[in-house]
């Protein structure tokens, strides 16, 4: 039994449970290999501080095989880290630091080129450039999945015209067609979560879909942080202990925590009865000791962490992001359906195609009028896009603590427009700015958005479920570690402190949704009452001449007086065209009901 037990590397296991990343199907795989490697260019632009132009294409080989290609202008990566970096599971530089980033593990990218070398036996093809006047470095990496190393299958120079960036390929088994609406949403997606970057998707069975970018200033770099005394458990406070250079006890609470100053340090050294001068090596080593460190830690009184590791979207570009999203998105339906009626009117004939035409021309003025609209603006708290009048608003919760980790939350919403009123609102769940599109509902995110009472807020809500009504809720949390409940990084763990924040989040954004939904009540009520002043004062005007001889346009004005004070607004002639419009749409019953009722 001894001679057959052996040694398993993390590319070995990985390989046999590549559902534990995203690569459980087909579909899946192709959206989990894009995902990584968008994540990846997005970092190191912000890194870089660079504004990010992101190329994403998908093309096809053969029926089950497609090219993954993500395409950045980021830094670049040196020769040396090429291969470590794409050939070796749990190689990266994020792991080990408390700072705000998308990726956490330095698995990602490695994983997704093992999953193309295990289904086509191809190797990930990496081509990049570190500066302008410098070579790019063109690789073919394979894994030696038995000792989770890189395997150099081609190393050589090219000339590129671009200063500095990275194109990173995969050629891998997927299935494209049921793959395709997820990948679209994550990419859709992340523009909304990014509105700094530029986002171009080349598809292999579409016109290319391009976000443009909605804000010229890249978001605030995070800042590392050292742990907080707070969220450290006694293993861990133990191997710091050991492996800190600090001279004495003192020195290494000061030098390897946040928020320790000396004054904190004395107090706890004080309350656990240890000696400042005392080496930090000898109570790492002493299970005893460190107890004894760890429960005065506890203890002890300590000022939250610092926030300038964290860099929160913020409410002005996620309203930015939101409506550059609605624009897009509204444009690429229209353009599908547009597309599908010329292909009906082509293909048809008689009156299918006649049909088909007058549909067409329907459109090209629906465009036109929306165009219209949309120069014309929309009222107070709404934003005209394509025609169609939404409410955005957003918030951003001030930064709080779990386990020691800062934490931030923020909340945004889209309300009104050709979204469906009767169906759930659509919940795009985030971290780090990066979409959760599976495993919702395990997530703490949907379990926060279901246990508010989204009736106070002017929605219906079936028990237990997400609300109904016309609505995009838009949730993000922005974290050194986000403490995702799986290695594929899909949904949120639930933290009390987090719901907390995310409830909180969502309460103040549906108070300004109420508000709103009640003030554009009033005004529609408002609308129908003048419209009954607008069914009569002709007609009494006119009756008024011929019984006592009075001037009709003096009666008429001395009535749109009354109107306007019984209604709380002004009677324009603009006003009494469209009541009169939309009474001409209306059952005669109705207008009876309404005149009695005014009576």
């Amino acid at each position: 039994m001894a001679s057959r037990q052996r040694e398993i590397s993390i590319s070995e296991f990985f390989t046999k449970n590549r559902h534990l990343l995203g690569f459980d199907s087909p579909s899946k795989a192709l959206l989990t290999a894009v995902k990584e490697a968008v994540d990846n260019s997005l970092d190191a632009c912000e890194e870089a501080g660079i504004l990010p132009d992101l190329l994403v294409e998908i093309r096809q080989i053969s029926p089950e095989r497609f090219v993954m290609a993500v395409e950045d202008n980021g830094p670049g990566i040196v020769k040396a880290q090429i291969p470590k970096i794409f050939g070796k599971l749990l190689y990266g530089s994020k792991f080990h630091r408390l700072k705000q980033a998308r990726g956490q593990q330095g698995i990602g990218i490695s994983a997704a080129a093992m999953y193309g070398q295990l289904t086509t036996g191809k190797p990930i093809v990496v081509t990049s450039k570190t500066g302008k006047g410098r070579p790019a470095h063109h690789f073919e990496i394979r894994i030696d999945t038995r000792k989770n190393a890189p395997v150099v299958a081609l190393d050589h120079q090219l000339e590129l015209e671009k200063d500095h960036g990275t194109r990173v390929e995969i050629e891998m088994e997927a299935d494209y067609r049921n793959g395709k609406r997820w990948l679209g949403r994550y990419l859709e997606q992340t523009a909304l979560a990014n509105p700094h970057c530029k986002l171009e998707y080349h598809r292999p069975d579409a016109e290319p879909l391009i976000f443009p970018r909605a804000a010229e200033i890249p978001p605030r770099e995070a800042v590392e942080i050292k742990p907080h005394p707070h969220g450290v458990e006694l293993g861990q406070l133990m191997l710091i202990l050991k492996e800190s250079r600090a001279r004495d006890l003192r020195g290494c609470l000061m030098h390897e925590f946040s928020r320790v100053s000396p004054t904190v340090a004395d107090q706890i050294l004080k309350s656990a009865k240890l000696s400042g001068k005392t080496k930090a090596r000898v109570v790492g080593e002493d299970l005893k000791l460190s107890e004894q460190l760890h429960r005065a830690i506890q203890a002890t009184k300590i000022m939250a962490p610092p926030t300038n590791c964290l860099s929160p979207i913020g409410e002005e570009l996620i309203h930015k992001g939101l409506t550059n999203f609605l624009t897009v998105t509204q444009e690429e339906a229209e353009r599908e359906d547009l597309e599908q009626l010329e292909l009906q009117a082509e293909k048809g004939k008689g009156r299918k195609k006649e049909e088909a035409a007058q549909k067409i021309e329907e459109a090209k003025q629906k465009a036109k009028a929306e165009a219209i609209l949309e120069a014309q603006g929309g009222q107070e708290g709404e934003e005209v896009i394509k025609g169609h009048k939404f409410f955005i608003t957003s918030v951003t919760r001030p930064p709080k603590v779990y386990r020691g980790n800062p934490f931030q939350v923020e909340v945004g919403i889209a309300y009104g427009g050709p979204l469906p009123g009767d169906k759930p609102v659509e919940l795009y769940r985030f971290a780090n700015r990066v979409p959760l599109l599976f495993q919702r509902g395990a997530c703490g995110i949907t379990e926060s958005v279901i246990r508010t009472d989204w009736r106070n807020y002017m929605l219906s809500q079936p028990k237990g479920s997400l609300p109904v009504g016309p609505m995009i809720l838009f949730v993000h949390i922005a974290s050194v570690w986000v403490p995702f409940t799986s290695e594929s990084k899909e949904a949120v763990a639930h933290y009390p402190e987090i719901i907390s924040e995310l409830r909180l989040g969502l309460q103040e954004c549906g108070r300004r949704l109420a508000a709103f939904v009640r003030k554009r009540q009033s005004a529609e009520y408002e609308l129908q009452r003048r419209s009954i002043f607008e069914l009569y004062i002709q007609e009494i005007a006119q009756s008024m001449k011929g019984l006592l001889g009075s001037n009709p346009e003096r009666v008429k004005a001395d009535f749109m007086k009354l109107a306007n004070k019984f209604t709380g607004g002004e009677l324009t002639d603009e006003i009494l065209t469209r009541a009169s419009e939309k009474l001409a749409a209306r059952p005669r019953t109705a207008e009876n009901e309404m005149a009695k009722e005014e009576q």
